[in-house]
């Protein structure tokens, strides 16, 4: 047996951009889950999936010229069942030899947990890797994400796009397969335009340099290297920085098979229209990359991706100038009216604009965000004017023309209608970044006065939600109220802001009883039910959160338990609780407040509201009344500033008298005041205990 490279190549119509790399990825994962489920052994090395928008590509360093021995044990009857008192085969043995084609006495015995059976054990030569290529290759691609394959031609054949060739080489020999009517031979294809012809390949290892001297880079990662280094020369050619994000960077990979960037320009005129829109729609709908200058400011430059290396580049560049310029006048049109008009005029028509059924217009909505956004305002040092005026602002822009043309510009074509409108620059920044964090893993709200709004918005939205009845279910979320909770989460733990979430909730509510023609609530209802139920929701999607920053569920459990009013104060209680879990006391206390929890939980009668320093006999239990007792007047002021580190660090001290009462002191003694005292002392230990988090669950 030897290694010799392999190459299977998949000929096709232009695939789905997006959809390209996971295709090539299951074809890859395929056919090497393939040859392992039939042990032939596969010499990786950085092999990774190769693909264009043509094709789809394994090439691997090293694959087995044929399976290793194939060993295989088929287990039969047990002795007892298999033969009779005298030792002869019964019509069990009999059958399972006649099955297998050999007389019984050619049968092995093996002993498994149950007593002896026969066994029949047999080893077949491997069967050569070329032989078995043809199957794996099918089983890969019947495993691959293809939601709705095609069928073309007169036959039934179906795959992401119609097949046009087929590679299969193992070293230098093709492997015979028939595969969507055709043929595996060794011809690939280049390039469409600029070498349109067959590529004869010797060798499997042949391939990425044959196919690059017929202009096709096959794999992505050098195609993504060229095209950065291209658009960044081109980039500095205008004097310029270019704009690349990782999603336009990734669709272009994926469209082209031989990359060469072009340097275009627009007329600067366009600059006057909001930049993001420009942005927009050079690289959702072009996949061209702007070029910025040096301040981040959008410059007349963008670069285009051509699948193809031009003799006339210049004609190039007018082509893609020439595609773009409509969608920047349409741009400057919207942008212009919507000018004219102004912002705050826009506003007159959400009230004709559903919110949600139950909860009224958008401008019902509109206000009750800004007087959630006052009293916020009011708590954390912002302006509570300039917060009523943000909010009232914030969702005009819905009913200009630009964002219906580009509803991702929503509060940012706020923002710049704002500044043409004269407001200050704080509430036309607040307009714009009451939607951050717009997507998973993007920033808060920057300025005081737009996490201010930004927290104002998720709260009514979520209030609105719970109350009336639109809660997720499953994957079903059509108001995005578990995205809207953790962004209300993040804003207020990132701000630093100290306030009780729970009263704003309930305020939340309240606006919405108040204004709602069909949901009341009283407050008995709001206080009980509406408001712990939201609480709790939001209190879930923290737990993802600190789980992402590495806080393990115990810690998170802890401090949960006793659901803090304020989400910044949560937050310090997690830190706290995870330098106390370093210190080597913790284990100890957590232990011990488990067992205080467990023994009060227990007590019958009550429990005396004082410790009784005469009812303390033995002196294990005065040690930790004392102890107790200058634990509690040395962490009063600590717990009073939140500083709940320092109250944890000095709750670790009592260790030692804790551990020798329980070693030395019976709680439940027969004396009822003596046992009342002792339950007395260890209700107060574990309150102080767990002033901070319920630290019993960091015992395991």
């Amino acid at each position: 047996m030897s290694m010799q490279p392999l190459l299977i190549e998949l000929g096709v119509e232009e695939l789905p951009v997006k959809a390209l790399p996971g295709l090539a990825q299951a074809f890859f994962e395929g056919v090497i889950d393939g040859l392992g489920k039939r042990g032939i052994a596969v010499e990786r090395g950085d092999a990774k999936p190769l693909s264009t928008p043509r094709r789809l590509a394994v090439l691997l360093p090293g694959v087995e010229t044929e399976q290793p021995e194939q060993h295989s044990e088929v287990f039969g009857p047990y002795l007892n069942i298999a033969l009779d008192a005298n030792g002869a085969p019964t019509r069990a043995l009999q059958g399972f030899a006649a099955k297998a084609g050999i007389d019984w006495t050619a049968l092995e015995r093996t002993t498994d947990a149950k007593g002896e059976r026969f066994v029949l054990r047999s080893v077949v030569p491997g069967a050569r890797t070329a032989a078995l290529l043809p199957e794996i290759l099918r089983e890969a691609i019947a495993a691959m994400p293809i939601p709705k394959p095609m069928r073309w031609g007169a036959h039934e054949h179906a795959f992401a796009r119609p097949v046009h060739w087929l590679v299969l080489l193992h070293g230098d020999q093709v492997v015979e397969a028939g595969l969507f009517g055709l043929a595996a031979d060794r011809f690939s294809r280049g390039h469409r335009f600029m070498a349109d012809r067959p590529v004869r390949l010797e060798r499997a290892d042949d391939y990425l340099g044959a196919l690059e001297a017929a202009s096709v880079l096959a794999d992505a990662d050098a195609r993504r290297a060229r095209i950065v280094a291209q658009v960044e020369a081109a980039a500095t050619q205008a004097g310029g920085m270019a704009r690349i994000t990782e999603d336009n960077l990734e669709q272009v990979v994926n469209l082209v098979e031989w990359p060469s960037a072009v340097l275009c320009g627009f007329e600067r005129d366009f600059l006057a229209v909001p930049q993001e829109a420009l942005i927009e729609t050079m690289e959702v709908n072009q996949k061209f990359f702007p070029v910025l200058d040096a301040a981040g400011t959008l410059t007349e430059h963008f670069i285009g991706i051509a699948n193809i290396a031009s003799k006339d580049v210049a004609e190039v560049a007018k082509g893609y100038e020439r595609v773009i310029r409509p969608r920047f006048a349409d741009a400057k049109f919207f942008f212009d009216e919507d000018l004219k008009q102004g912002l705050a005029a826009m506003g007159e028509g959400l009230k004709s604009v559903t919110y949600q059924a139950r909860l009224g217009s958008v401008a019902d909505k509109v206000q009750r965000v800004g007087a959630l956004a006052q009293a916020i305002a009011a708590q954390v040092g912002a302006d509570p004017v300039q917060a009523g005026r943000a909010a009232g602002l914030a969702k005009n822009d819905l009913q200009s023309r630009m964002v219906n043309e580009f509803p991702e510009l929503q509060g940012i074509a706020g923002r710049h209608y704002a500044v043409a409108g004269g407001e200050s620059p704080e509430v036309a920044l607040a307009i714009d970044e009451a939607y951050r964090p717009r997507f998973g893993g993007d920033d808060i709200a920057l300025s005081p006065l737009g996490k201010v709004l930004a927290i104002a918005e998720r709260l009514d939205t979520l209030a609105g939600g719970f109350a009336a009845g639109l809660k997720p279910t499953g994957n079903k979320d059509p108001f995005a109220l578990r995205r809207n909770a953790l962004g209300l989460a993040r804003t207020i733990i990132e701000s630093g802001f100290d306030f009780s979430i729970k009263d704003l909730i309930f305020e939340g509510f309240e606006q919405i009883s108040d204004q709602s023609e069909s949901i009341h609530l009283e407050a008995e209802t709001i206080q009980g039910k509406a408001l712990p139920e939201l609480y709790d929701f939001i209190l879930d999607r923290l737990k993802g959160y600190y789980a992402d920053k590495g806080v393990p569920a115990t810690h998170f459990n802890a401090v949960a338990e006793l659901k803090p009013a304020s989400l910044y104060d949560f937050d310090r209680r997690i830190d706290a609780i995870g330098t106390f879990a370093q210190l080597p006391e913790a284990e100890a206390l957590a232990a011990a407040n488990k067992r205080i929890r467990n023994i009060l939980r227990k007590a019958e009668g009550e429990i005396p509201g004082q410790i009784d320093p005469s009812l303390l006999r033995e002196p294990a239990e005065s040690e930790l009344a004392e102890a107790v007792t200058a634990a509690i007047d040395d962490t009063n002021a600590s717990l009073q500033q939140k500083d709940y580190v320092a109250v944890l660090g000095r709750l670790a001290r009592l260790r030692p008298q804790v551990d020798g009462f329980f070693d030395q002191v019976m709680v439940n003694a027969e004396d009822p005041a003596l046992r009342g005292n002792r339950l007395a002392l260890l209700r107060t230990l574990g309150g102080r205990l767990g002033s901070v988090a319920a630290i019993e669950h960091l015992s395991g």
